[in-house]
């Protein structure tokens, strides 16, 4: 498996969303670092669990997993010379006590999760730590309780501090400080307690100036009578941080004592959190366990796309047995390329152990690796074309395929000259399966579809077009090559069947007939008329014969040989007034006349009927700038034509 796969397929996707289902950080980035196994036994074991983990939610929904911020952190630190703070201990102290919990929860549970339920006996009972930190821990601090020596030194602190407040009040009151004062307040620095003497009368008053005001009108001084106590109650506050630290690092070491069980229970709660997430996905996308096997044989039954939800046409397909290849072909938009999508998908979700929206029964090989080739991976940095991207990518799958590889291939040697691009394509599938691999590729080139008819281990599908909407409906049909819907649609849209018929001879080089009656009312109108025109201009035509020479007529895309040199070029327009037309050889466009030219594959067998050929007769750059221009007015953007 590589990055690209991941990518392409959007498996980062679908684990996205399967962290919306776990409850603690940990769980979270164990599931985003989530990889395919290729161990079968070790498949199947996480596939059970997460059925087991299904059947436990189905009877109690709420499973108590939490508690969890931040403990593995804790527990990895300790024998570091640090003590636990009073936060920490507190997280320690939630995490026991939802271990305790999910023991309890899990009691019930051995008969219809047996292996789930089995996992909480790796949780060892320490209640010795959680009561030792109840005790000494309340509301995020020491408690006074925690220690005989702390609760004596609270208890002086709390009396100096008594005594040292009257004597300030009784200070502030004096007639004494009266006229001194700036003002009858007391005030605090650096945890000492003032009074704010007015400048003139610093002499009047003994003791040490702490702070002054920012105009310096006024001193905060510190009563030399006040000093004495401020002492005594530094003092104390030193003696209750000292026996702080000392129950802080009694609590540190009684939790270090048990850190080997503290770390299995926190590994055991992370792959319950992992693994119920798992189960709540599953019942989101209504998943089920997949069969594996190492045979290469892949059935799915009315499986969909999980990132495409209520929206995805059902799939089903089964292949492995009788072919191990199958080729893909129906009109652009027709689900081609999410039907192999969705089988690479659903490949790496069961390898990674988790269920696929898809009927009980479905099965899915285990795969070394994923290899495809979807999309155009045009590459802006490296300045390479479409065509040159596409090939880089196959020759790195012609060297990784193997006899356990999958391989997805996207409209198979397109971009280039459609000739050399179908003979390419033919030959990489015919490599691939060499190899051993199992390949899924999409195409709309019929040579390749006849070249799957011909060749064993391969098999046709087709993406299913409905002919009465003219629509496609997105449904996979295995066995079955997709028909020319150009014709089809041409018919119902009310051309005359011997057109169609014609046209059909040239390009499959075979003879069929194509019923009126496929045609409605309005089509048929449209036919009659298209047939009263044929005749004005038969006999139009027969008039100009007299004087004018036949000019051949080449359609748009026309494959043509240019006499004498035996060039080949693709027609782009004409005939033009003296019976020349405009083509395209190479990178450059020449104006042949007629005479020089004979056609060697036709337009309508190397396309499909929808084909944008500004991708062969326009520059990449035009093509940038039309797309531009279509969507709105760009000043000073022009297009250069030759």
């Amino acid at each position: 498996m590589n990055e690209k796969t991941f990518l392409t397929l959007e498996f980062h996707r679908v684990k996205e969303e399967l962290t919306n289902f776990a409850l603690t950080e940990e769980g979270k980035k164990e599931i985003l670092n989530m990889m395919p196994s290729t161990n079968k036994r070790q498949i199947e074991m996480r596939l059970d669990e997460v059925t087991e983990a299904v059947q436990i939610l189905e009877k109690s929904a709420s499973v108590p997993i939490h508690g969890m911020d931040g403990v593995g952190k804790i527990v990895a630190n300790l024998n570091k010379g640090v003590p636990l703070r009073p936060d920490q201990l507190s997280s320690l102290y939630f995490f026991l006590d939802a271990c305790k919990k999910l023991k309890k929860f899990m009691t019930d549970k051995q008969y219809i999760a047996p292996r789930v339920s089995a996992y909480v006996y790796s949780i060892e009972d320490i209640p010795e730590v959680a009561d030792e930190i109840n005790r000494c821990i309340r509301n995020g601090r020491i408690d006074d309780y925690a220690s005989k020596e702390l609760l004596r030194i609270r208890k002086q602190l709390s009396i100096q501090k008594d005594r040292l407040k009257d004597k300030i009040q009784s200070i502030v009151k004096s007639a004494k400080y009266k006229t001194f004062l700036q003002e009858a307040i007391v005030s605090q620095r650096n945890g000492r307690y003032v009074l704010p003497i007015k400048k003139e009368y610093r002499g009047k008053v003994k003791g040490a100036v702490l702070d002054s005001s920012a105009s310096g009108s006024t001193l905060y001084i510190e009563p030399e009578e006040l000093s004495v106590q401020q002492d005594q109650l530094l003092m104390y506050k030193l003696q209750e941080e000292q026996e702080i630290e000392n129950i802080l690092w009694a609590l540190t070491g009684l939790v270090q004592t048990y850190q080997p069980q503290l770390k299995l229970a926190i590994e055991t709660m992370v792959h319950y959190d992992v693994l119920f997430a798992k189960a709540k996905y599953s019942r989101s996308i209504d998943g089920v366990s997949a069969r594996v096997n190492e045979s290469h044989r892949i059935h799915l039954k009315n499986a969909v796309h999980p990132l495409l939800g209520i929206e995805a046409v059902p799939l089903t397909i089964k292949m492995g047995d009788t072919f191990h290849a199958l080729v893909i072909t129906g009109p652009n938009t027709g689900g081609k390329t999410v039907t192999i999508k969705t089988v690479g998908l659903l490949t790496l979700m069961t390898q990674c152990g988790l269920h696929i929206p898809a009927e009980k029964g479905s099965e899915i090989s285990i795969f070394e690796r994923i290899l495809l080739d979807i999309g155009d991976g045009q590459s802006l940095e490296q300045n390479l074309s479409t065509f040159s991207s596409h090939v880089k990518n196959i020759i790195e799958i012609l060297k990784d395929t193997n006899d356990r590889t999958l391989v997805l291939l996207d409209e198979l040697g397109s971009g280039t000259d459609p000739m050399e691009g179908m003979g390419l394509a033919t030959a990489i599938l015919d490599q691939l399966y060499e190899k051993g691999a199992t390949l899924l590729a999409t195409t709309h080139y019929s040579e390749i579809k006849h070249f799957a008819e011909e060749h064993e281990g391969f098999m046709n599908g087709s993406m299913e077009f409905n002919i009465d909407t003219l629509q496609p409906t997105y449904r996979l049909i295995v066995g079955k090559g997709g028909d020319s819907q150009a014709f089809s649609i041409a018919l119902k849209l009310g051309m005359h069947p011997a057109i169609i018929e014609k046209a059909h001879g040239i390009t499959y080089r075979e003879s069929k007939t194509y019923s009126i009656e496929e045609q409605d009312f309005h089509a048929k109108k449209e036919m009659e008329k298209q047939v009263i025109v044929s005749k004005h201009k038969k006999r139009d035509h027969s008039k100009q014969a007299q004087t004018k020479p036949t000019v051949p007529q080449f359609s748009k895309g026309d494959n043509v040989k240019i006499s004498p040199e035996g060039e080949l070029g693709i027609i782009y327009e004409g005939p033009d007034d003296m019976g020349r037309f405009t083509v395209q050889v190479r990178e450059e466009k020449r104006l042949i006349t007629h005479k020089r030219l004979s056609l060697y594959i036709s337009a309508a067998e190397l396309y499909p009927e929808d084909y944008d050929f500004d991708i062969i007769f326009e520059s990449k750059e035009n093509r940038k700038k039309e797309k531009l221009m279509g969507r709105k007015y760009v000043e000073g953007l022009t297009i250069d034509r030759e």
